[in-house]
């Protein structure tokens, strides 16, 4: 029903509207009670974050909040693969036969994910695991592990929701929504963390370079980061402005994720999995 129903909305105007409305420094009153709203409806606790409540001049700081020093720990076990977000498993398993599973009883192509890129083929065999943001979430993204972003693919699409109505009601979701995919070379061999855009604002934006996406007039990207971009395990990698899913590709017989259910929820930096 809700494909049927938003089909023909149009998200990605929608969606730069509440981009340009949440860019905006409104009156500090307004922007109180906006963010005070937000943060009841949301139940969100400031106490992880480096910035009061206070503090922010518009919504787009608010959302894209950082946290304070310490809030989450990541582990020093160098085998260790970490959660990149905090969020929500929406799925995780193996990639079979090309095919990433969305929901249950329905799947979707690995090589329409990463918008026919050359190397598609080098992840199957290997895991997956998708991550939903929540609005309460924090919407900063991190390295799964410590490695160099040597590349990254930028494909446009859809900004359906990716919220329950969407990937229980929109065949292929997460290959038609709009994507920036981070490519790092890691001890596991070349890792992606794809960023999933969303209706809303649907922007993400990475620390490597100054691509900013859903914007108009843009096509497929594809480049090279030269020198390649070193991060430590769970630094920054990105940020959503507003949204949405991580999709964390591991090639085949590298790692082992833990036996993640669908629903089960985790904080950045937490282990999720371990090199095999």
């Amino acid at each position: 029903m809700y494909y049927f129903l938003f089909r023909w909305f149009p998200k990605r105007g929608f969606s730069r509207c509440m981009g340009w409305l949440a860019d905006r420094a409104w009156p500090r009153p307004v922007m109180a009670a906006v963010i005070g709203l937000y943060r009841r409806v949301y139940r969100i606790d400031m106490a992880d974050f480096a910035t009061p409540p206070g503090g922010f001049r518009t919504f787009t700081a608010f959302f894209t909040r950082g946290l304070r020093p310490g809030a989450r720990p990541v582990t020093t076990d160098a085998a260790a693969i970490v959660s990149p977000v905090d969020g929500a498993v929406v799925e995780a398993g193996a990639i079979r036969e090309g095919r990433l599973l969305q929901a249950k009883g329905h799947a979707f192509s690995l090589e329409a994910l990463l918008g026919g890129d050359a190397n598609w083929r080098a992840y199957e065999g290997g895991s997956f695991i998708t991550l939903y943001l929540s609005p309460r979430d924090y919407h900063r993204i991190h390295t799964p592990c410590a490695g160099s972003v040597t590349r990254f693919r930028h494909v446009p699409g859809d900004l359906w929701t990716v919220g329950p109505a969407g990937v229980n009601g929109v065949p292929g979701l997460f290959a038609r929504n709009e994507r920036l995919i981070s490519f790092l070379d890691t001890a596991l061999g070349e890792v992606a963390v794809v960023k999933v855009g969303a209706t809303v604002v649907g922007r993400v934006k990475v620390v490597y370079h100054d691509i900013t996406t859903n914007r108009p007039g843009q096509g497929v990207t594809a480049e090279t980061i030269a020198p390649p971009h070193a991060l430590a395990a769970g630094a920054e990698l990105g940020r959503f402005e507003l949204g949405s899913t991580v999709i964390l590709l591991l090639p085949p017989g590298t790692a082992a994720l833990e036996p993640f259910a669908s629903g089960d929820t985790v904080r950045m930096g937490q282990t999720i999995g371990h090199r095999a």
